[in-house]
Formats: C-alpha cells, sequence, structure tokens
C-alpha cells in the first residue's frame, strides 16, 4: 500500500487531499499544527516534531502557508514594508517548507516513483509578475521556489525517480482567502483533485518545475 504524508492536513486543502488519498487506498499520514503543534513560527519544536516521523512515504504533501502574518491584509506598496511581517512570512512559507524538504530526503524511498511536492502560488513566479504589491507574500513563495529546485537537484542524485514540484492550487474558497474577491474559486476538493491528477502526469525529467492546477507550467 501507498503512504502518504501530508504536511498541513487540518486546513481546507490539506484535509481536502487527505480524502481524495484515502479513497485511491493510499496509507495517509497527516500533521497539522491544529492536532500536532506542528507550528513554523518555532522552527526548533518543528525541528523536532519532525525527526520524530518515520517513513518510508511515497508522497510528501506540504500544504501549509499564510497570506499575512501580522497585517490584516497583503501590502500593497513599500510604505507598508516591515521586517516583523516579511519575517514571519518567511518562517511559515519557506522556512517550514523547507526544513520539510530536509526530512524528506530520509522519507522518500531511494529507488522508485516519490514525490515530494509544496502548494507555491503564481504570484510567486517573478516572470509572471505584472501587478506588484504583496511583498511579503510574494516574495516568501519566490524563495520557497527556489529551495524546491535547488532541493529537485541534490534529491536526483540520490532519488533517481524522485519527482519534486512547486504547484499553484488556483484560488480556493477556504478561509485563506475568504476576503479576497475572486470569480470561480475552487472548492479544495476541486483543487485537490485537480491537483493529484497533475501529479499523475508528471514524471522525474519534470522535476523542479512549476505546474498550476490545470496543469500548465508556470515560469520560475
Amino acid at each position: 500500500m501507498e503512504r502518504a504524508l501530508i504536511i498541513g492536513a487540518s486546513g481546507g486543502i490539506g484535509a481536502a487531499f487527505a480524502t481524495a488519498l484515502d479513497a485511491r487506498g493510499v496509507d495517509v499520514v497527516a500533521l497539522s499544527r491544529r492536532t500536532h503543534g506542528l507550528e513554523f513560527s518555532d522552527p526548533p519544536a518543528a525541528e523536532a516534531l519532525l525527526a520524530r516521523v518515520e517513513g518510508p512515504f511515497d508522497l510528501v504533501l506540504v500544504v501549509t502557508g499564510a497570506l499575512t502574518s501580522t497585517r490584516d491584509r497583503p501590502e500593497k506598496s513599500l510604505v507598508e514594508l516591515s521586517a516583523e511581517e516579511m519575517a514571519a512570512q518567511f518562517a511559515v512559507n519557506t522556512i517550514g517548507p523547507a526544513l520539510v524538504m530536509k526530512h524528506a530526503k530520509r522519507w522518500l524511498p531511494r529507488k522508485g516513483r516519490s514525490v515530494f511536492a509544496v502548494l507555491s502560488a503564481r504570484v510567486g513566479s517573478i516572470g509572471d509578475n505584472r501587478l506588484g504589491g504583496w511583498y511579503s507574500y510574494r516574495a516568501s513563495k519566490a524563495a520557497l521556489n527556489q529551495v524546491l529546485k535547488t532541493g529537485s537537484i541534490e534529491l536526483a542524485r540520490t532519488h533517481k525517480e524522485a519527482l519534486c514540484v512547486a504547484l499553484h492550487p488556483g484560488t480556493v474558497s477556504t478561509p485563506f482567502t475568504e476576503n479576497f474577491a475572486a470569480p470561480n474559486k475552487l472548492t479544495p476538493d476541486e483543487s485537490a483533485q485537480h491537483l493529484l491528477t497533475v501529479l499523475d502526469t508528471l514524471g522525474p525529467e519534470h522535476s523542479g518545475s512549476f505546474y498550476d492546477w490545470k496543469g500548465e507550467e508556470i515560469p520560475w
């Protein structure tokens, strides 16, 4: 039986992933801040918890994230920047997933197909940035993309069939996005099903890439 580890399983998309994978007959191990105290704003505590997790896992999904941390909304201009907000965003959106990827190297089997995937965001793409704004969130997701790309290169040396990808889930109707209007929001179940279908179509030759929920590659 395949095994999957979901980091951030108590959130809307995380719970949807758990349900969808369970329906596929996958043995799901779920970790979250709410249930297990996995708090990326406290890196030493997060590291200690992750160190106790034992693999192997065929799939590791990191679906944690925060749009804002110390503010009610993302920054619209440079005058709104603060070190406090940027540090908090990087702790959750970049450093936390990076610590998970550090442990994924020992969790993923060295032989056979395995997947490490993180939820990023289209606004983290430097090449696709046309509107500006959202400094801390954009920067933390762009940094996450770089961690994923760099980690994929190292992992390929020992895990020849591993797939490491960043995924954009679309605009999903969750508390995360409730204060932001967007047309045609996806439900968590729709987003999770789409993303799992995308992962099914990708192989190790796609490792170190960035895809949206429709399977379209996004520029870094």
